[in-house]
Formats: structure tokens, C-alpha cells, sequence
């Protein structure tokens, strides 16, 4: 689960690491475990499911501050249920980790952590994660039991390794931390509630397939078929733009955020379309991926916060 994704690295660890990692590489038994839980997707999948919370107690004329108790179990089984997956990622992902740059240090790479050990630490992380959720409602725990399975089994055991369709297969686990949130104050799952899952779907493709192209020679030495891998940069471009341009319509869909939120969300996503077209055609496909992908985290953080925000006035 995670922005993400689908998702194998945190936006801020993938950018420090694009250089050559170092022989002399440090680490401590803290590190290697915030590595194995993947604390930076738990940390970006925490603001799309707080905002998914946020909402579901402004929709419902809920107090927030007086329902801090379900807020927490929410966030706590969030963080429990992704830290789980993520570590379940790492076991299964083992034996092709150590042919990547960004991956070759990993504890279970490194042996720093045993196989044994990293996937009962998943499967218990997911377990007491599920049981937190499950204290809020059922339907938040079943969400996020669906989120672990698309990424575990759908994305990682299977379409990671077999198809170029991955991307889009592994989208749905970053997509599920909004309904998760929603679903433990409502479980009915308001029609905002399903916008906020469309918008991470749709948001993770054109995100994750920038890094794919940066990290293309990496995905080829592990024999991952990553869309530009198998088909080059051309095709991946045109698949970013589409999905990009798929974003401008669902904002309307929270016109009851006000029209200062629709022109923001609106111009975030046409900024995102301009940058890419006044870049499609450069000779420097990694400086055009590289600037799309920067620009896919700003867009994620700024239009989650700005729903938080628009509640506010």
C-alpha cells in the first residue's frame, strides 16, 4: 500500500539515493528496520488517509477533536497495515533487491535482518494493524486487508515481475489509505470518499512511471518489464500525459470544497499537462522524468492538504 504507491521508495529517499551508493554504507538496527517498513510510504500514505478521515467527520458534521480516539486507531492501524505490507514486499522481493542501486542495501540484501524474521514481522504488523482498524469498523479493516493483498500478492508476487500493466495493478493498494480513513468514521463510503480513491489511482501511473524512467537500466538488469523497459521511453511518455489529463475532471466532483479549492486543483493538474508538453519533446528523457516526478509530489501533497484546508473556511 502506498503512493503510492505500488510503490518502492518514498519520493525524498529515491532522490537522495539517484547518485552511486557508497561501499562504506552505515547503518544501525533502527535504519535497517525504518528501510524494511518503508517509514516514507508509511509517512505519504498518512496524509491521503488523515485527509480521507478529515473529511468523513466534516461530512458527517462530526467533531474531529472529540472522536481523537477512532483518528488514532485509524492512523495507527494505517501505519501498522503498510509497514506490514512493506515488509512482506522486502522478503518476497529479496532475490532481485541486491540488482538495483536503490535497493541493494536493503536489510534483506544485506542479511542485516533474516528472511524468517522480516516475514513474521510483516505478517504480524498486518495483523495488529488489521485489529486497530477493525476496533474503528469492519469496512476500514476490509479496505485495508484489500490494499495488502493488491500489493502484496497482485502487484509484488505476481504483475510486478510478469507484466507492464504493474503500475497500474499496484495503484490500487496506494489508493485505499483515503477509503481506509473514510471508512472508519463512515463505513457507507460517501461518493467524496471514492473520488479520493480515483484521484491516488489515476495520480500513481504518471508518478511511478517517471521513476520508471529513471530507474530503467536498474528495472532491466532485475528483469522487471516496467512500461519503459519493454517499450521505451515514447510510448511511456504518451501513457504519463494521458494519465496526467485524466486527473482534470474529478476536483468538480468536490465542488462542495468551494471554488477557491476547484481553481487550485484545476491549475495544479494543468501546470502539471504544461510542464510536460513544454518538456515532451527534449532530448533528455531522464531530465523531462525527473522533473515530472518532482512535480507529482508537490501536486499529491498540495491538493491534499488544500482539502484539509477548504473545510476550514
Amino acid at each position: 500500500m502506498a503512493n503510492s504507491r505500488t510503490l518502492d521508495e518514498t519520493s525524498a529517499d529515491l532522490l537522495k539515493q539517484d547518485g552511486p551508493q557508497s561501499d562504506a554504507y552505515e547503518t544501525t538496527v533502527w535504519k535497517d528496520l525504518m528501510a524494511l517498513i518503508k517509514v516514507g510510504i508509511i509517512r505519504s500514505n498518512l496524509i491521503t488517509a488523515f485527509t480521507g478521515l478529515w473529511l468523513a467527520f466534516h461530512f458527517s458534521g462530526m467533531s474531529f477533536f472529540q472522536n481523537w480516539d477512532i483518528a488514532l486507531l485509524t492512523l495507527l492501524g494505517t501505519s501498522f497495515v503498510i509497514a506490514g505490507s512493506c515488509s512482506l514486499n522486502n522478503y518476497i522481493d529479496r532475490d532481485i533487491d541486491h540488482l538495483m542501486e536503490r535497493t541493494k542495501q536493503r536489510p534483506t540484501v544485506t542479511g542485516r535482518f533474516s528472511a524468517k524474521r522480516v516475514l513474521w514481522l510483516g505478517i504480524l504488523l498486518t495483523v495488529v494493524g488489521t485489529a486497530l482498524l477493525a476496533a474503528t469498523t469492519l469496512t476500514a479493516a476490509l479496505i485495508g486487508l484489500v490494499g495488502t493483498f493488491t500489493y502484496v500478492v497482485l502487484y509484488t508476487m505476481w504483475s510486478k515481475r510478469n507484466y507492464t500493466i504493474n503500475t497500474v495493478i499496484g495503484s490500487i493498494s496506494g489508493a485505499v489509505p483515503p477509503l481506509i480513513g473514510w471508512a472508519a468514521v463512515d463505513p457507507d463510503l460517501h461518493m467524496v470518499a471514492w473520488v479520493l480513491f480515483l484521484i491516488m489511482f489515476i495520480w500513481q501511473p504518471p508518478h511511478f512511471l517517471a521513476l520508471a524512467m529513471r530507474r530503467c537500466e536498474e528495472y532491466r538488469a532485475a528483469g522487471i518489464p516496467m512500461l519503459p523497459v519493454v517499450h521505451g521511453f515514447e510510448m511511456t511518455k504518451r501513457q504519463i500525459m494521458l494519465w496526467i489529463a485524466c486527473l482534470l475532471p474529478l476536483p468538480f466532483y468536490l465542488y462542495s470544497l468551494g471554488t477557491v479549492f476547484l481553481i487550485l486543483a484545476t491549475l495544479l493538474t494543468v501546470g502539471w499537462l504544461v510542464i510536460g508538453f513544454k518538456g515532451y519533446k527534449s532530448k533528455d528523457d531522464i531530465k523531462w522524468a525527473t522533473m515530472m516526478f518532482v512535480y507529482s509530489l508537490n501536486y499529491l501533497t498540495i491538493l491534499f492538504v488544500a482539502m484539509v484546508v477548504a473545510t476550514l473556511f
